[in-house]
């Protein structure tokens, strides 16, 4: 079993950057990949980053290119997403979580941290 918590969430002005946090405990997460996505009221749940343990090879939802960094710290078993030049449309409730090499499906998730982005 592995938990992901996350942290870092807040309410910011756009333009502002915020850096979230995701903690990774229990099982070692050395076989798997380990993403962000995000949830905004009334719309579906979306593919915001991922990172490979070993190579940390990074694959970004398209319109977040250039703006979101995803990084990962395995010594500390820590994921990152740094954002910049947040805009409104960025407000979502965003989750941590991994997936094991070679599945198509993430199979742990956090609980997710609200980021609000004012104008």
């Amino acid at each position: 079993q592995v938990q992901l918590v996350e942290s870092g969430g807040g309410v910011v002005q756009a333009g502002e950057s915020l850096r979230l946090s995701c903690a990774a405990s229990g099982r070692t997460l050395n076989n798997y990949a380990m993403g962000w996505w995000r949830q905004a009221p009334g719309k579906e749940r979306e593919f915001v980053a991922r990172i490979t343990r070993s190579t940390g090879v990074t694959l970004y939802a398209d319109s977040l290119k250039g703006r979101f960094i995803i990084s990962r710290d395995n010594a500390k078993n820590m994921v990152y997403l740094q954002m910049n030049g947040l805009k409104q449309q960025d407000t979502a409730v965003y989750y941590c979580a991994a997936r094991l090499l070679g599945s198509t499906d993430y199979t742990y998730w956090g609980q997710g941290t609200q980021v609000t982005v004012s104008s």
